[in-house]
């Protein structure tokens, strides 16, 4: 059963608040919208009113810090079949929405508020970083109401417990005195007791599509170590202490275009690779229409050669060059970064963030690519 509670003023003798009906249910859609902290977890609302390929309207869609999307369903005077049904019936949508179709939603749900900015931001602001590359691997389905009937109660009770399915009822009181308004919440199954959210979807996750060429990739311009006005000035970029960090370096494919980031700093430039990896002692790029060894060039990092990659664990731990034709690049003072962008710990990775992509090429002046499935 759902903990039941009651509210007092006690400035002087305890008087009990007295409860009300919630005067309209797009009031409590307003507050929710105002301040999505009223539900009790952090949420980034994405939709409101969202219409599904089936004519029906989802009242609240929202997503969490790890992607996962939430249908809110404000519910008054329904019967227990049709309240439920309709929640599961939301959730066979959400099931099999894609990336696009996720990001579509937020895009018009932000230009109905006046708000210009993309999910990609609007994530970074509210959760503080950048969106998982696979959205909607999981779904949780709440019912909003400020009261059930027992069999409502009984059916979500045992679809959850049961069946594991991510059901849930939250209920909200709605309290006034002396011309003030207040709202109290509480769960039908408590969250700790709650099921995971459904991972009906997981490894269906959604991910923006590939187009085939854009790779991130990560220069730890360091003191001691590498140099990014060394690559800035030769065209490389490089990795290396160890097989983890040169493994994703050493698969870049000739002609691919690399976004290049300086972690907690930004991203630096865009280019294209231009020659096979080779170990620092071997690398050799075309300076001036003449092949250098970069090894002989004046540099103004250290780079590890191969008699120093010979530790006790016998790990390669050589520093990595990839040859680099830049389309534009610029000093580190003058590097771009906006909350939201991508950024992730692999040296290089295939690149799929569309609002990272448009906005770095954008700013950087280069012709952006086509986008493939």
């Amino acid at each position: 059963m759902p903990l039941e509670f009651g509210l007092w003023r006690v400035d002087d003798k305890p008087v009990r608040v007295t409860t009300r009906p919630m005067p309209l249910e797009s009031r409590l859609e307003e507050l929710i919208e105002a301040d999505p902290g009223i539900l009790g977890q952090p949420l980034l609302l994405i939709g409101r009113q969202v219409t599904t390929q089936y004519g029906k309207v989802v009242d609240l869609l929202g997503m969490d810090a790890e992607g996962g999307l939430h249908v809110l369903e404000l519910k008054r005077d329904r019967t227990p079949r049709e309240v439920v049904a309709q929640v599961l019936d939301y959730g066979s949508w959400v099931l099999e929405l894609t990336n696009e179709q996720i990001r579509d939603i937020y895009t018009a749900y932000a230009r109905g508020r006046g708000l210009a900015e993309e999910l990609d931001e609007a994530f970074a602001l509210r959760f503080g970083g950048s969106p998982p590359e696979a959205l909607n691997s999981t779904h949780a389905l709440t019912i909003v109401a400020s009261e059930i009937d027992a069999a409502t109660e009984r059916i979500v009770t045992y679809l959850a417990s049961g069946f594991q399915l991510p059901v849930n009822v939250l209920f909200f009181r709605y309290f006034e005195d002396e011309g003030r308004s207040y709202l109290a919440r509480t769960w039908l199954i408590d969250e700790a007791e709650a099921v995971v959210p459904s991972a009906g979807a997981k490894g269906r996750g959604k991910q923006e599509p590939w187009n085939g060429t854009d790779w991130y990739v990560s220069f730890g311009d360091e003191s001691g170590s590498r140099s990014w006005d060394d690559a800035l000035h030769y065209g490389f970029v490089s990795a290396g202490g160890g097989e983890w960090f040169s493994r994703t370096m050493r698969s870049l494919p000739l002609g691919a275009r690399v976004f290049t980031h300086i972690p907690k700093v930004g991203y630096v430039g865009v280019g294209t690779v231009a020659g096979e990896p080779q170990p620092f002692e071997d690398a050799a790029l075309t300076i001036d229409g003449e092949s250098r060894r970069l090894a002989d060039l004046p540099l103004e990092g250290t780079y590890r050669r191969a008699e120093e990659s010979a530790e006790r664990d016998g790990e390669d731990r050589r520093e990595w060059i990839v040859p680099i034709t830049w389309e534009r690049a610029v000093p580190r003072e003058e590097a771009l970064w906006r909350p939201g962008f991508f950024a992730n710990q692999n040296s290089a990775c295939k690149l799929r963030a569309r609002f990272t992509i448009d906005e770095v090429s954008r700013h950087f002046g280069v012709i952006d690519g086509s986008t493939d499935d």
